[in-house]
């Protein structure tokens, strides 16, 4: 005890030299600086040692931290080097083996992509509008007619980019040639065929009832396009759903079925075909989203469908930029524009072909009615909003 004693002593004439500020636990003592009177109680030897162990407790922890984050920055490094390395090895075989590749529907979307294909491998395209010059310009082959692009051209795939409304017309239109090439050349010249639509299951069943099963489906959604991606790809969102290898219906949401598959050769080179064409995407910076084609068209009616459906509703209004704006009615605006620059077409098509946007425009007409309505309550009005004048029931008799 003596000696606790001591050192506590010592303690207190060495902070009252050098000014230290300090309390000891269990004592409540303060030591201020110097000339201040000092009150302190001493500590008992239990809480002395209680001290030390707390004490010894963070300097395990603090050095245990020691050099932690270091480690964890030159492991991050490592890990960018190593996903960098294998980005140079996926490039060097898509470049290694270019993919062929067709664009049907050689207009403003059918340019766009046909703009970064390039890149990757050789385009050809075709559409009913003669498009030759422009293909030209753009490093990129044309064919006159649909029947030259399939007989004549070896592409390993097909990109089906029609509007919504002429794909069962243009599918139709591709199967007898489809069938007339494989005669021709025998039933491994069958190309993969890729759908861009903004819906899914219109054209995933489409392509299923119609094509030849030995021609392998790839159903996509780029959820971006000449406007919204003028700057590039990267960030943007590609949604797809790989439907069909080797005669095989593949299940979006079955992860294991490829392990209870019979892999043949076959399979193993249709599905690296699919591979190398969803890496040019994934190589131009995409945010690449798996994903059923139903769940695809139940969130697109409440995501792009609604989003079509109020900027055409607020185009038809003509609201006009006036000197006032906020920032958000600059963002209507813009609304009004970007939806209003696509084509009707695909308006309609949204629409018509996924049967989740009647449900989302009933849902739209019951919401405008509750907001509309709880505006005529807080006026003390009930009855009917009609242009502009406030009408009560009274008046509407």
């Amino acid at each position: 005890m003596k000696l606790i004693t001591f050192i506590c002593i010592i303690s207190i004439e060495i902070a009252k030299q050098h000014c230290v500020v300090s309390a000891w636990s269990q004592g409540g003592s303060t030591i201020t600086s110097r000339g201040a009177t000092i009150q302190h109680q001493l500590p008992t030897s239990s809480s002395l040692f209680s001290s030390t162990q707390s004490n010894d407790k963070d300097d395990i922890t603090i050095n245990s931290n020691n050099g932690e984050l270091e480690r964890l920055k030159k492991e991050e490094q490592r890990l960018s080097s190593l996903l960098d390395s294998i980005r140079q090895q996926k490039l060097a075989v898509l470049r290694s083996r270019p993919l062929s590749i067709g664009i049907v529907g050689f207009g403003r979307f059918g340019q766009f992509i046909a703009q970064s294909f390039t890149k990757y491998g050789n385009v050809v395209g075709t559409s009913r509008t003669n498009y030759a010059d422009v293909a030209s310009e753009m490093g990129v082959k044309y064919s006159l007619t649909l029947e030259s692009f399939v007989l004549d051209e070896d592409v390993d795939v097909i990109v089906l980019a029609t509007s919504i409304v002429s794909f069962r017309d243009t599918v139709l239109e591709i199967v007898p040639l489809l069938e007339k090439k494989m005669q021709l050349k025998g039933a491994g010249t069958y190309p993969l065929i890729v759908d861009v639509a903004s819906v899914k299951e219109h054209p995933r069943n489409i392509l299923l009832d119609l094509l030849p099963e030995e021609c392998d489906i790839l159903c996509t959604h780029p959820m971006f396009g000449p406007d919204s991606a003028k700057n590039g790809w990267r960030g943007q969102t590609f949604v797809y759903e790989k439907t069909r290898i080797n005669k095989v219906i593949l299940d979006p949401d079955f992860e294991g079925q490829e392990n209870q598959l019979d892999i043949s050769e076959e399979y193993v080179e249709g599905m690296d075909r699919m591979e190398r064409f969803l890496s040019i995407w994934e190589e131009e910076g995409c945010n690449m989203i798996p994903m059923a084609c139903s769940d695809h068209d139940s969130y697109s009616a409440n995501s792009q469908f609604i989003t079509h459906l109020v900027g055409r509703i607020l185009g038809i209004q003509g609201l006009k930029a006036t000197p006032i704006d906020t920032t958000g009615f600059q963002s209507v605006l813009r609304l009004i524009e970007t939806t209003n620059a696509d084509s009707f077409d695909l308006f309609y098509g949204l629409y018509k072909y996924n049967r989740n946007s009647g449900y989302t425009i009933g849902r739209l007409r019951g919401a405008l009615d509750d907001v509309v309505g709880a505006l005529l309550q807080r006026d003390g009005v009930v009855g009917v909003f009609d242009g502009g004048n406030r009408k009560s029931d009274d008046d509407a008799k």
